[in-house]
């Protein structure tokens, strides 16, 4: 009997990355529970303080947390939490990254620089993370080492194209971050 594969494990994951850039659309993506959204429609008073440039159709946005689930195999479970993209609901990023194994962060490359708070964010905890670039219908495209460089990564940061729209394409993105947070956080080697 294979030890490892009689335990059962559950995984907190992040999503996160500015305003609008397909959090909560990757949640939904891959969520085999109904996913929670805590989606509000943009009111005009946060036209003030929401920048939509590049994303001029979004007319809601989250004000606490997207949450799903999905199951890589029996007894292994990802549990996702998105987190809201604007600056001020960052006082939850500290309460939903208790007890992460890491985040992805997602960069749309309309808006690159919005990555870079949440990259902050993670850097600075010492929590495992991965870039992925949202290469939707119309989004500009560049190579992962253009986006790497354009974000100031450390090398050992992977860096990923897909479409978050995409159930396969979310899948990969999230085993790449298991395998980045096994190898960069050694009291997870004996994850199984």
């Amino acid at each position: 009997m294979d030890y490892a594969r009689s335990e059962t494990l559950a995984i907190k994951i992040l999503v996160a990355g500015g305003f609008g850039v397909g959090k909560t659309t990757m949640v939904s993506a891959v969520s085999e529970i109904q996913p929670l959204h805590t989606e509000e429609l943009l009111s005009d008073r946060s036209a003030a303080v929401d920048d939509t440039t590049g994303v001029e159709q979004k007319t809601t946005t989250t004000v606490a947390l997207d949450f799903g689930r999905i199951t890589l195999r029996e007894g292994l479970w990802i549990y996702l939490f998105g987190t809201p993209g604007q600056d001020r609901f960052w006082f939850m990023w500290d309460e939903l990254s208790i007890g992460a194994l890491g985040a992805v962060v997602i960069a749309d490359t309309r808006r690159l620089g919005e990555a870079f708070a949440a990259v902050d964010y993670f850097e600075q905890r010492k929590i495992p993370f991965v870039v992925t670039v949202n290469c939707f219908d119309g989004a500009r495209r560049h190579s992962p080492e253009a986006v790497r460089r354009a974000l100031a990564l450390p090398a050992h940061v992977p860096v990923v194209l897909s479409d978050v729209r995409d159930r396969e394409s979310v899948k990969e993105i999230l085993l790449t971050l298991v395998r980045h947070a096994r190898e960069h956080a050694p009291s997870l080697t004996a994850m199984p």
